[in-house]
């Protein structure tokens, strides 16, 4: 029994070390500032132009029609209709226009996959920002990666 009690007496001792955690607090505040850093950036953020990422979202649905049905195409286009007046009335914030440009280049590239991970994270980031519109960019990501594919590379860039 005495041998059972002496792991439970350094178990009861490890509860003191754990209220080492109190530092971890004022990590938050500086993390706080980071964000306030990362919005006097802004302005360099904001300079991205809502054409920059929805012209090439428009290709990129304009590419889809032939293959794509009308009534997904029809919504993906609505849902693009939402980011551009989101864009327009300046309700998005400067990180999700900066990882939307960032998003539009990778879909250029045709980096699908990078695409995609810049998606979850604005969803994940951003949800009540984006989740009107992102569904749409997401179906737009997932057909165009199912395009048939004609020698690629020198048909990305135009």
């Amino acid at each position: 029994p005495d041998p059972a009690s002496a792991p439970t007496a350094s178990a009861a001792a490890s509860p003191p070390r754990a209220l080492g955690a109190p530092p971890l607090g004022p990590i938050s505040p500086p993390r706080a500032e980071g964000r306030k850093l990362s919005t006097a950036a802004g302005p360099e953020e904001c300079s991205v132009p809502a054409d920059t990422v929805l012209a090439p979202l428009r290709e990129a649905l304009a590419a889809c029609h032939p293959t794509v049905q009308k009534q997904v195409c029809d919504d993906i286009g609505r849902r693009l209709m939402v980011l551009e007046d989101a864009w327009a009335q300046g309700k998005l914030s400067a990180p999700v226009r900066k990882r939307m440009s960032l998003l539009v280049q990778e879909l250029q590239q045709q980096h699908w996959d990078v695409a995609d991970e810049i998606h979850r994270s604005l969803m994940v980031d951003h949800v009540n920002e984006v989740s009107q519109w992102l569904v749409g960019v997401k179906r737009l990501i997932a057909e165009s990666r199912s395009l048939p594919t004609v020698d690629g590379d020198t048909d990305g860039g135009a």
